[in-house]
């Protein structure tokens, strides 16, 4: 994540006379409020020098957010980048909104018209901008581990303070399970961890290899509760410390591995293989490499659990080549699969079948919403982290966003059972039920 990317708008900004740059940014301006003006399901107040533009339909109930205008350049950057434009100027400081709230409401009425929003980009050469040159995939990604290690990884290299911040105590970073509305940040984390676990019918007798450790609650919850020997895998220097000292302060050393070493170097067999919103850091074109692998290193009779981020089916082919805020800015090269293509992946393995499959989305959405409130309660304490102000503007942003994906449903976070040809349910107990 680097917040003070400089991109090809900046550098056709610097040079390009006054006159001639105010004119662009008067008809980037015009096309993005005719393209709000357009949107029929919700509204946004879009507010500029003392004016004020109602855009779209209210929807009776709910809040419509207003949002201020404070540098004509945001036009620009929204009229030729799309949801990375709107988050460019947003963290530029080109526009507010009143609060958190209205930001995240404006972001959801957003998401539910992106379509029309991103397609904008193709407006950009005749106001004169430039735009970056379209690879298959965005950003120009290669399929190299050297990719891979510079993508995901780099995000969670930020440090463990930063996310100490807002993340529950148990340092979860993926979307929780709440039992309702009074459930804690915790709870939720504790529940999915522990559904991941009964899903996997975990036993003493059980050698589980996780991929993708973060900071170590699923393997500490899985060696506590369940008594399984666990093999952590992560790519990341900061966390691998950070999951190994916590086993060691847990007492856990005889059950759980912490090893710093990519999926594609890990030997051996395991009877269970987990893999918690590790994926969605991959390009997509390592996605069916990725599940062989897997198939590769559990036991004839194996099973594997994975939760992973997805895009909604219908939206899929767009969303790989759209310019999304999250793919530029915080997982760059990242790539979201649909249910559809992880399917498609997982079937070329000819090892593994999915046999179960439910949606949290709704639940991913109330944990990016306690994650935000948390983020923006300990601002304050960024700057001595080493955080300016224009990051905390970029990850508040990143928090809304994505808050305002899994509410509308643009994306979703799916735990699906994977399970290998000798493996057997154990009984007529629905899995994880």
């Amino acid at each position: 994540m680097k917040p003070d990317a400089k991109d090809e708008l900046d550098q056709s900004e610097a040079s390009e006379r006054p006159a001639r740059r105010g004119a662009r940014d008067l008809a980037a301006r015009a096309v993005v409020l005719g393209l709000l003006g357009r949107i029929r399901n919700g509204a946004v107040i879009v507010q500029e020098g003392g004016r004020r533009h109602l855009c779209g339909r209210p929807v009776a109930g709910e809040p419509v957010p207003e949002v201020e205008v404070r540098s004509p350049r945001a036009w620009r950057a929204v009229a030729t980048g799309g949801s990375a434009g709107i988050g460019r100027a947003y963290f530029s400081g080109w526009w507010r909104c009143a609060s958190p709230d209205d930001l995240t409401m404006f972001l959801r009425v957003v998401v539910r018209n992106l379509d029309a929003i991103e397609r904008t980009s193709a407006l950009a050469r005749r106001l004169g901008a430039p735009l970056r040159r379209r690879d298959p995939l965005p950003g120009g990604r290669q399929s190299t581990r050297g990719a891979d290690r510079r993508s995901g990884p780099a995000h969670y290299e930020l440090g463990n303070e930063l996310f100490a911040l807002f993340l529950d105590e148990t340092m979860t970073y993926s979307g929780g399970l709440f039992a309702g509305p009074n459930a804690s940040l915790r709870d939720a984390q504790v529940a999915k961890l522990d559904r991941i676990c009964r899903k996997l019918a975990l036993s003493p007798a059980d050698h589980v290899l996780e991929i993708g450790t973060g900071w170590g609650s699923f393997a500490l919850h899985a060696a506590g509760r369940y008594g399984c020997r666990v093999t952590t895998a992560t790519t990341s220097p900061r966390q691998h410390e950070f999951a190994a000292r916590r086993v060691k302060d847990a007492g856990l050393e005889d059950l759980v591995t912490v090893v710093e070493r990519d999926y594609r170097d890990l030997t051996g067999t395991y009877d269970k293989l987990v893999s918690i919103e590790m994926l969605e850091t991959l390009d997509e074109r390592q996605h069916a490499a990725f599940f062989s692998t897997c198939a590769g290193l559990l036991e004839p009779d194996g099973a594997m659990a994975l939760q992973a981020v997805v895009v909604a089916d219908r939206f899929f082919d767009r969303s790989r080549h759209a310019d999304d805020f999250v793919r530029r800015y915080v997982l760059p090269g990242s790539s979201l699969p649909s249910v559809a293509t992880l399917a498609a992946s997982i079937a070329k393995t000819d090892d593994l079948d999915v046999v179960a499959l439910d949606d949290i989305g709704h639940h991913a959405a109330e944990t990016f919403r306690r994650w935000r409130e948390s983020f923006a309660e300990h601002a304050e304490e960024l700057p001595a982290l080493g955080f300016d102000e224009t990051f905390r503007l970029l990850f508040e942003f990143y928090l809304s966003y994505r808050e305002a994906s899994f509410a509308e449903r643009r994306i979703g976070d799916v735990q699906c059972l994977l399970a290998k040809a000798g493996w057997r349910p154990n009984g007529l107990t629905p899995p994880g039920g």
